[in-house]
């Protein structure tokens, strides 16, 4: 079956992107800032594969992969919720092939799902590690493995990798998590300079500050004050998703940084969850 070629109207903006006919895959997309990405993808025109393990919303662990389907369906857009453990290649292999069967194409992946353990080396046993590098740069590695021939067949893509930006100073109290997290720098940038070419975009993706998720709440990352909503990520994706993929690829980005640069947006105060900036806000972007 021939790929059809989708071209954006003019009437679309750097925030507003006019997605429809496009199709993305998010990963842990059941809650928090991979279910407001979705849903945020489907209200610009998108239909949303809507990837993670949750099946069943819990106490513990609440949304699920159905429930962020459902509102994505809501807003007028077509969903596919696939149950995928993204340490499993044979799942997420089966992720591809399931929306690919379903929708013919693939032109938007975000590598979202993370596991964190924010902890120094001693109390971060080799199981944990293990698990940082299995759901964070191993999963996405294998994600756009899979991901990549659809992209290059049809001549469009992005790529958008959830994770700081590479640098080279210390990391104490999360060295595991830095590593996992610098692997996917380190795909995006890779990935970017392979596929230019084939118009297929690779980027990265990080907050300037905390942002408002179950991980914030359970690890009691400061509190409420401090943090952002997850409107400015997707605000900032969607920018992203909004540039011709050759023309914006390879790139390290902060949300603020992407804000002003891709949509001319300088005032960030609308973003924290309180309506205001703290006194002090406190910066994570060299995660």
């Amino acid at each position: 079956m021939p790929v059809p070629v989708i071209t954006m109207p003019s009437t679309s903006s750097a925030l507003h992107p006019d997605l429809h006919g496009r199709v993305a895959v998010v990963t842990g997309s059941s809650r928090g800032i991979g279910k407001a990405l979705a849903i945020r993808l489907a209200q610009e025109g998108a239909d949303v594969v809507v990837a993670a393990k949750s099946e069943q919303s819990t106490d513990r662990l609440p949304g699920s992969i159905h429930e962020t389907a459902d509102t994505v369906r809501a807003l007028g857009c077509r969903a596919l919720a696939v149950a995928t453990d993204v340490r499993d290649e044979d799942a997420i292999r089966n992720l591809i092939e399931k929306t690919i069967a379903e929708f013919g194409r693939l032109d938007i992946l975000v590598n979202n799902a993370g596991a964190i353990w924010p902890q120094p080396i001693l109390q971060t046993p080799p199981k944990r590690f293990d698990l940082m590098m299995g759901v964070n740069v191993r999963a996405a590695y294998i994600a756009c493995y899979y991901a990549l021939p659809h992209m290059i067949k049809q001549q469009w893509g992005h790529v958008l990798n959830m994770c700081p930006r590479l640098h080279c100073e210390p990391s104490p109290g999360r060295v595991g998590y830095s590593i996992s997290k610098h692997g996917m720098a380190s795909l995006a940038i890779g990935l970017a300079a392979e596929h230019k070419k084939d118009n297929v975009a690779a980027n990265t993706l990080w907050p300037r500050t905390i942002i408002e998720s179950l991980a914030s709440i359970n690890l009691k990352m400061a509190d409420r004050s401090q943090w952002r909503t997850p409107e400015i990520l997707c605000d900032a994706s969607c920018a992203i998703f909004a540039q011709e993929p050759r023309a914006c690829t390879g790139r390290q980005w902060i949300d603020e940084q992407a804000l002003t640069e891709l949509a001319g947006i300088t005032n960030f105060d609308h973003y924290w969850c309180e309506g205001k900036p703290p006194a002090k806000p406190i910066y994570i972007d060299k995660w």
